[in-house]
């Protein structure tokens, strides 16, 4: 996994169940004890308000089950819940509480919606009048009778769960998909340690402020990361260049004849680029990190490097980028919808022949032109950098394409004619 894959991954929801477990096994437990009570009320609290507040359905519920699992645990347990209907509920609990987790991290977000959340209602209501049956006390004796905190099946309940919610993760790459895991982890040291108790409280609290965490940092991810490359977005760069040292230098990427792949093959396909050229830009070398700031245009942010050190990382990007290869589909058909009017249109375009080397039918490959910029004495702010860079990237398109070129004081300026031309055949 990459380093932000191991950051997803265990931020926040894998800390706070280390402090957790940490804290429950140590001589605090005893001193902040009396104010266990308070923390468990104001995570439920605000994990309640803030699924309300950004209108997740799933958070909610996921919080209401885990509420309820708790509460009946408790109240059929009077102290002892290793039998009786205590188990009984325990058992259930470790039963239907993975059940759900998995529900809900696979089900659409819908919004807080009448329609979205009625049914997710009645199943809630269902599964309690079932445990509220099975936890009578007539019905509770075979699983009483049973030896040890949960039954081996149960475990097994637990690791399938956690299987599947792995896979889900590395699916989506989503903070809120890890946090149903990590919640889920906190979920089976509380039933499988002490069902009731202190430590069951602080157990559970975790496993709320888990799911409440986990959805703050995917409101964050969605602020600062661009959702359909998975890659920095503009607000992030914004933020970046304000904590630029001295020494750095900046690169604008851009896609070469973007527009005649989102003409010819579609935009889904355009999506695919977008997303290939950005997962090649985040393996940069050079320390640089890569932004996407809008349609096909992308930034590079080299940190105490030299814009000619930056240049040898970006013109290994650049060769790296032209070799690559990526299948599509529906392209045939759309090609074939186009050759009556391709044909018609004899009247020496050539830009759109120009879109993308040769490829066996189904493969498309794609080149980027980079310009890349320093700050000097004649460009000192990162907005100048930035607009020396552009115009770098600029002389790129003009001089053909597929290719970087350097920002310097004999060649960073365009006459207005040149730059309005390479303007309109940028695209």
């Amino acid at each position: 996994m990459t380093g932000n894959v191991w950051k997803s991954w265990l931020l926040p929801g894998g800390v706070l169940l280390a402090l957790s477990a940490a804290l429950v096994n140590s001589s605090l437990l005893g001193q902040i004890a009396p104010s266990l009570g308070f923390y468990y009320f104001a995570v439920f609290a605000a994990g309640l308000l803030l699924a309300w507040r950004f209108h997740s359905s799933r958070v909610l519920f996921s919080l209401l089950v885990l509420l309820l699992a708790h509460r009946a645990v408790e109240f059929f347990s009077l102290g002892q819940a290793h039998s009786g209907p205590g188990r009984t509920a325990a058992v259930l609990a470790a039963l239907l509480v993975p059940l759900n987790y998995v529900a809900l991290a696979f089900m659409r977000e819908r919004g807080l919606t009448v329609a979205g959340i009625a049914p997710r209602f009645g199943m809630l209501f269902l599964q309690s009048v079932v445990v509220a049956v099975l936890c009578r006390p007539e019905n509770s004796g075979a699983v009483s009778r049973a030896s040890g905190n949960l039954p081996l099946w149960t475990v097994f309940s637990f690791v399938a769960a956690a299987t599947v919610l792995v896979v889900r993760f590395f699916q989506t790459r989503k903070p809120i998909e890890a946090g149903f895991l990590w919640s889920l982890s906190a979920v089976f040291l509380w039933l499988d340690l002490s069902p009731v108790g202190k430590v069951a409280d602080a157990y559970v609290a975790t496993a709320a402020l888990i799911l409440a965490a986990s959805l703050i940092e995917t409101s964050y991810v969605l602020a600062y990361y661009d959702e359909l490359t998975g890659i920095r977005g503009r607000r992030a760069f914004n933020e970046a260049l304000l904590s630029l040292d001295q020494q750095y230098a900046i690169a604008i990427v851009d896609i070469d004849h973007f527009k005649n792949f989102n003409d010819t093959y579609g935009h889904d396909t355009g999506d695919q680029v977008l997303r290939m050229v950005a997962s090649r830009l985040a393996e940069v070398g050079g320390g640089g990190q890569a932004f996407r700031c809008g349609g096909e245009e992308f930034a590079i942010l080299f940190r105490s490097t030299s814009a000619r050190d930056a240049f040898d990382q970006l013109q290994a990007l650049r060769q790296t980028i032209q070799g690559s290869v990526f299948r599509f589909r529906g392209s045939e058909r759309r090609n074939e919808a186009r050759t009556g009017e391709s044909d018609r249109r004899k009247s020496g375009k050539k830009k759109t022949a120009a879109a993308a080397p040769q490829r066996p039918a189904g493969e498309l490959s794609v080149t980027v032109s980079i310009g890349v910029a320093e700050p000097s004495t004649r460009y000192r702010q990162p907005e100048q950098v930035i607009h020396a860079a552009d115009q770098a990237l600029y002389r790129a398109k003009h001089n053909g394409r597929n290719r970087v070129e350097l920002a310097s004081n004999a060649t960073l300026r365009l006459t207005r004619s040149k730059r309005a031309k390479v303007s309109q055949s940028r695209n």
